[in-house]
């Protein structure tokens, strides 16, 4: 087995990579989808719905796991892959995202972020080296550096007062891990708010110090679709062609497939698993609402093309029925289709780029999902 961060770019088709990246626990083939599994769970789905899914890399959450059950529990229990039972490849962001998603809960300072705890007021510090003893008590494969996460909407003064401090602290991370040790690999993560300079300014500063692969961060925080794809394309072709390129919460499936087009190589999202609880799922032939009156006594499969167990197994009727009387098994079998589906359509995106019609298959759900940028 490769050394943990080797990363080899298999074919290309135009800027979409067919890659495989070595970890610590098995090879992700990228494109890669990453089921959010927030607090040591995909929300209603064991590690067996997962792997029947298709998925290779599912992604924890270290501010959600550091308050509970706590790091040092898990590292008890002999870290998160033990205690979870999954046993492939891991990512743990930073808890940076949700930290500063709670503004009016946090105190940025030079040497880190003093937070109060959403559960229960509690007063907590994060500096970037304690944010890294966290994810090795959790032994992830994949490790995020603390960065700051701009709002949308802030201007180029803060943004880039912002981006000293993320370079800051992505350094002393960087001194703080040694490469390989444990087999945890480090990302870095590039910032810059909705400025192309600050960007080009972060990827140049954050790709100099070493990392094993590198994330875009900030985006889809507000902005509109075509900003997004602009910042997107801009900031992709700035990261080294020889490493993993990480695009952080993105996940429609245009915004997914857009990614893979600029030649990003892994995504995460909450969304198929949010949606699936909200009735809202992801098909073959777009969007569908399993709640409406018209599929009441509809006995076709929710998605006829779909090889999924819901879609092998139960009608739309059924679906529809479970979710109105609001069963626990209406949020199970939806969020099995639409983890499913994501992770299908990034298997379809890679046999495509092999074989040299990623264009087509991308036109393809423009096609299904609508293409607009509003």
């Amino acid at each position: 087995m490769s050394t943990p961060g080797t990363f080899t770019v298999n074919a290309q088709d135009g800027p979409a990579r067919l890659g495989e990246l070595h970890t610590a626990h098995g090879v992700v083939r990228t494109p890669a989808f990453m089921p959010v599994g927030t607090l040591g769970t995909v929300k209603s789905l064991c590690p067996q719905d997962l792997r029947e899914a298709g998925s290779q890399i599912i992604l924890g959450n270290t501010y959600h796991l550091y308050l509970r059950p706590g790091d040092e529990l898990v590292a008890r229990r002999g870290g998160l892959h033990k205690f979870m039972r999954w046993d492939g490849p891991i990512l743990t962001d930073s808890g940076g995202f949700q930290v500063f998603s709670l503004s009016s809960l946090r105190k940025l300072t030079p040497d880190g972020v003093e937070f109060r705890s959403h559960l229960d007021g509690s007063k907590h510090f994060f500096s970037p080296e304690k944010v890294l003893d966290i994810q090795r008590n959790l032994g992830s494969d994949i490790m995020m550096v603390l960065d700051e996460c701009v709002p949308y909407g802030a201007d180029h003064a803060y943004t880039e007062k912002s981006l000293d401090l993320t370079h800051a602290w992505a350094k002393r991370s960087r001194e703080n891990h040694e490469p390989g040790r444990n087999g945890q690999l480090l990302f870095g993560i590039v910032q810059g708010g909705f400025f192309k300079d600050l960007r080009e300014r972060s990827a140049e500063a954050i790709c100099s110090m070493g990392f094993e692969g590198h994330a875009i961060g900030g985006l889809s925080v507000g902005e509109s679709t075509a900003e997004m794809y602009e910042l997107m394309a801009h900031t992709a072709p700035l990261l080294p062609a020889e490493k993993p390129r990480y695009l952080m919460g993105v996940g429609k499936p245009l915004d997914i497939l857009e990614g893979i087009a600029n030649g990003i190589d892994m995504f995460d999202c909450v969304l198929p698993t949010r949606n699936a609880r909200t009735g809202t799922l992801f098909t073959s032939q777009g969007q569908l609402n399993i709640k409406r009156a018209e599929f009441k006594e509809d006995d076709s499969p929710l998605d006829p093309q779909c090889s999924c167990y819901t879609c092998r197994t139960f009608s739309r009727a059924y679906l529809r029925h479970l979710f109105v009387a609001q069963e626990l098994l209406s949020y199970r079998l939806n969020s099995i289709h639409n983890v499913h589906f994501f992770l299908e359509l990034t298997r379809g995106a890679r046999e495509a780029i092999a074989q040299g019609g990623f264009e087509a298959y991308h036109a393809h759900w423009r096609g299904v999902f609508g293409g607009g940028t509003e």
